[in-house]
């Protein structure tokens, strides 16, 4: 039996930019963190001794007796890709509900691919881990998905990742102090909205949107250097990240009319009314978890207006997808 745990992530600017269709053309930059709310994936070699010969269990329970014949895209491509002949038992556990914004699709994925390699005795690199999960979902799957999810739940870590026009990405992790970092913590809080949906969805309306809002992308990417200078600077007041994630929301919605509606908008409202500073809806958009931006001395009233929805604490997470637990068979 082996475990993998991959972290979700939340992103802070310059989605959007990281679509293959944006930045192959014009380039694209992204902020994002992992959080210390995990993906688990378990897998295990199956015993002959059933009439399947994979055994899928996560919201749904598959047995199979082959890969091809699996409902679960990740899965069936996964195991496609890496050859898996012989049988298998998967179980998937998360922290936090699918399809919420997070990157938890990509964390399944990159989970699924380091749990399987370490299964097999071999080594796969955190970045390669994250190249070989983007080809799964956006040339196998072939999802309306960016690249900054796979990027972030592999490697962990605080990082500006930017897009080049030949398909390359670089990563710069942050560099600021712990005492502004720790600050930046101290005025995040995450609710889930209640609403789940499927990001290749929303994704998809963004990409084809994506020529008429050409302005607002430019505008997304360059704020997440406009960021960075924030927090790298002891003379610039940490409110001043909050404002700017409110004028990046304005711009965010604007990219598809399905990253929005009343509910969303409501919560935001409210949220802003009872002292936040600023915010987002984390990932593609259309429901999930929003990211609020609230001095400390507001939160208390933050969480009372929003009470009917679900407040999750998390922290920053420097690491990446790890092998928890590794009791190989014979």
């Amino acid at each position: 039996m082996i475990i993998s745990r991959t972290p979700f992530r939340v992103s802070f600017f310059g989605g959007g930019t990281d679509y293959p269709a944006w930045y192959l053309e014009h380039g694209g930059k992204v902020l994002a963190t992992a959080i210390d709310k995990y993906c688990y994936i378990s897998c295990r070699y199956l015993p002959p001794f059933f009439e399947h010969k994979y055994r899928i269990v996560y919201s749904k329970i598959e047995n199979v007796k082959h890969y091809n014949e699996l409902r679960h895209p990740a899965v069936r491509a996964v195991l496609s890709y890496l050859e898996c002949e012989k049988g298998l038992e998967i179980h998937h556990d998360g922290d936090l509900p699918a399809r919420s914004g997070l990157g938890s699709s990509s964390a399944f994925t990159v989970g699924l691919l380091n749990v399987l390699y370490a299964l097999q005795g071999k080594y796969c690199s955190s970045m390669q881990l994250a190249k070989e999960a983007i080809h799964i979902e956006q040339d196998i799957i072939q999802e309306h998905v960016g690249s900054q999810d796979q990027i972030s739940t592999s490697l962990g870590g605080f990082n500006r990742i930017e897009f080049f026009t030949d398909g390359r990405f670089e990563i710069t992790p942050l560099i600021i102090p712990n005492e502004r970092k720790s600050e930046l913590q101290k005025y995040l809080m995450l609710f889930f909205t209640g609403i789940s949906r499927f990001a290749s969805e929303v994704a998809k309306s963004q990409i084809e949107n994506l020529k008429k809002r050409s302005s607002e992308l430019y505008a997304l990417g360059g704020m997440v250097d406009e960021a960075i200078k924030i927090l790298s600077s002891k003379e610039i007041p940490i409110e001043e990240f909050g404002q700017l994630l409110h004028e990046s929301w304005q711009y965010k919605r604007k990219l598809s009319e399905k990253i929005t509606n009343k509910v969303i908008d409501d919560i935001y409202n409210t949220a802003r009314l009872s002292g936040a500073m600023g915010g987002k809806i984390i990932g593609a958009g259309g429901g999930g978890f929003i990211l609020l931006f609230v001095p400390p001395e507001q939160q208390e009233k933050v969480k009372k207006a929003l009470e009917k929805l679900i407040y999750v604490p998390f922290n920053f997470e420097n690491t990446g997808s790890r092998i928890v637990f590794y009791h190989p068979e014979d």
